[in-house]
């Protein structure tokens, strides 16, 4: 006789993504059982489409009662639990698995996140109807499988649910959290057990209060060495320290779990991430080459997509993005934009790479055309939403290749950026009222055109005193102000200009802007030379650090910089000067490897020796180092 299933669900104001669930069970299942816990919406109307086997239960404030009281009204074999942001993947089928007279199954959640992200974990989630089956804890509710007065037997199932109420509920959490903290408090008195413990852990950790977290995981750890969560245990405590600044307790954890779990890609790749937090910048690489090595996991309780593939890569990019190894950085972009071209982090950090490295954007559309196939309205709205962030030349080309027609700001953005001013000044003249985003790119065409009546437009956008406005109008009439000061706020404004104008090739309104910003403060002149460095004004960018160094020759940023932009230009004597200096005023591990990488550069090999025995003696945390130093 074949095996039958009930579906049982408790809800409460799920009226947007009910039936989709229950569409998605249809033919799926032989009985469906809705237990709603006070909705004020249509949640019980959607419900009555679907069964008649609705039932209400008063709210206790016990997640493991309304599951208890739901499995309670099933009549069927075997039991599936789902939540209404959850629905069952078309290819599965339930009748297949429970042949195999198992007392419960995991099932494999895919939950989709930000960024077109997903994380899989597995959850028991099919279970046989059986009155020694039943839901444990007061929030983090579970199925007893693990109890041992008896001996349930279990297996994998190839079931897959798709979870998409995860955005809804991460930006809820926090109030969430809060109401729940009481009844976890309660769960943990009343059984200090290691999951209850690693649970309230984690809630710590979503509310902010780090220190309790780590206390919390700590008390945990002893009682769940053979729980299968324990990678995720481990993984959790080390992030945690880690926001305590306690990097070095935290590496040594999560590399002592790396034994035990070498072929965990996630546990790796938050490796990668603590070491890059810590300031290990090389050894974070080595990490993050290990994730592809590894690859994307395919078993574990928790698995992220992407820590074995594009996320790795992408941490690569960003890392050769920071110095300023472009080639290197845009190969691994494409490559991640290849694996999963969605992800809105890598297509973003893509044109600001080929914007830095100075290409042609009729080049730049070509090469996307390529590696960016546009082929549904996702893929074309994040494409726009993205050009029109960074205010990319490319959005005009786009709104017009797509017959689209958009909002008259966006219009007036994508024509300004594609240096089309004069039209872009007609489509902003004929707009009643701007969005206050508008103010940045209003001041730009003011400046560029020289156009007063602009300026005043876009000056209630911008927050400015009179004091600052009346400098930001002498700017407009190109007029002389050797005697202004800047404010941090005002200085900040001028150079998101001054990025616009090198994008734009508006370089001699750039050196009037620029002129002005460096009357300004230590900390803008410093500013405007990362941003000139970026761009691979390098030239300059050293002639100005180097006069702020006889300014302050105890600024650490100013050496830092001036130091790096040396290393990176061959002056590496000039380099190894500020390297020395830069350690005697900070010797952290990133001074040690600044300073081993220019004597390697030098082929200095006594310097590299003394410097590779240091590092060993003081961070014994590298490992990168012994694929460089040659004795």
């Amino acid at each position: 006789m074949n095996k039958t299933v009930s579906l049982c669900m408790i809800v409460k104001n799920e009226e947007n993504t009910l039936a989709r669930c229950l569409e998605s069970v249809a033919g799926k299942v032989d009985e469906i059982i809705i237990v709603d816990t006070g909705s004020e919406d249509a949640t019980i109307e959607t419900a009555a489409r679907f069964t008649s086997n609705i039932h209400h239960f008063e709210w206790t404030g016990s997640f493991s009662e309304a599951r208890n009281y739901s499995i309670q009204q099933a009549t069927c074999d075997y039991i599936l639990i789902m939540d209404a942001d959850e629905y069952l993947d078309e290819k599965s089928d339930l009748y297949k698995e429970i042949v195999s007279d198992a007392d419960y199954f995991l099932l494999k959640i895919k939950n989709y996140i930000s960024y077109a992200e997903t994380f899989t974990h597995k959850a028991v989630r099919l279970f046989k109807n059986n009155d020694q089956l039943y839901f444990k804890s007061h929030l983090h509710e579970h199925i007893n499988v693990l109890d041992k007065r008896y001996t349930f037997v279990g297996g994998e199932a190839d079931l897959l649910l798709h979870h998409t109420g995860y955005n809804k509920e991460t930006i809820e959490e926090k109030d969430k959290l809060q109401r729940n903290l009481s009844i976890m408090i309660k769960a943990v008195n009343e059984n200090p057990n290691g999951y209850n413990l690693f649970n309230m852990g984690r809630t710590y950790v979503a509310l902010g209060e780090t220190e309790k977290a780590v206390k919390l995981f700590q008390q945990a750890y002893p009682l769940c060495k053979d729980k299968v969560f324990l990678p995720d245990l481990l993984s959790f405590l080390a992030l945690s320290l880690g926001k305590l600044d306690k990097h070095e307790d935290g590496l040594r954890i999560i590399e002592d779990a790396l034994q035990l779990f070498s072929s965990d890609s996630e546990m790796r790749y938050i490796h990668g991430q603590m070491l890059l937090e810590a300031g290990y910048q090389e050894e974070a690489i080595l990490s993050f080459k290990k994730c592809l090595l590894i690859g994307n996991q395919t078993e574990g309780t928790m698995i992220s997509e992407g820590s074995g593939g594009y996320k790795a890569r992408f941490m690569l990019a960003e890392i050769y993005d920071k110095q300023r190894k472009i080639t290197q950085s845009y190969e691994e972009t494409v490559q991640v934009l290849r694996e999963k071209k969605t992800y809105s982090p890598a297509l973003k950090k893509y044109f600001e790479i080929v914007t830095k490295a100075n290409l042609p954007v009729e080049e730049v559309y070509h090469n996307i055309e390529f590696i960016y196939n546009v082929q549904n309205i996702n893929d074309l709205r994040l494409l726009l939403d993205t050009l029109y962030v960074l205010r990319h030349p490319l959005l005009s080309k786009y709104v017009g290749k797509f017959n689209i027609e958009p909002p008259p700001h966006i219009i007036a953005v994508a024509l300004q950026y594609d240096k089309k001013y004069e039209q872009a000044l007609e489509q902003w003249s004929d707009i009643a009222e701007y969005p206050a985003e508008a103010g940045e790119d209003l001041l730009l065409l003011s400046v560029i055109l020289k156009d007063t009546a602009l300026f005043r437009r876009a000056r209630p956008l911008l927050n400015l005193s009179n004091r600052e406005s009346d400098v930001l109008m002498s700017l407009v009439n190109r007029q002389d102000s050797s005697n202004v000061r800047l404010t941090t706020s005002l200085e900040k404004l001028l150079i998101e200009v001054c990025r616009h104008l090198i994008i734009l090739h508006e370089f001699e309104i750039f050196e009037s802007v620029l002129g002005l910003l460096l009357k300004g403060s230590v900390e803008t002149k410093y500013n405007i030379c990362l941003l000139l460095a970026d761009y691979s004004f390098t030239e300059v960018a050293i002639d100005i650090l180097i006069k702020l160094y006889d300014e302050q020759p105890n600024n650490i940023k100013v050496i830092t910089l001036l130091g790096d932009l040396c290393f990176q230009s061959n002056y590496l004597e000039d380099a190894h000067l500020f390297y020395t200096k830069l350690m005697d005023l900070k010797p952290v591990y990133s001074t040690y490897e600044r300073c081993y990488q220019c004597y390697q550069k030098q082929n200095d090999i006594k310097g590299m020796s003394i410097m590779n025995n240091e590092i060993r003696q003081k961070f014994p945390v590298v490992t990168w180092i012994d694929h460089t130093y040659v004795n």
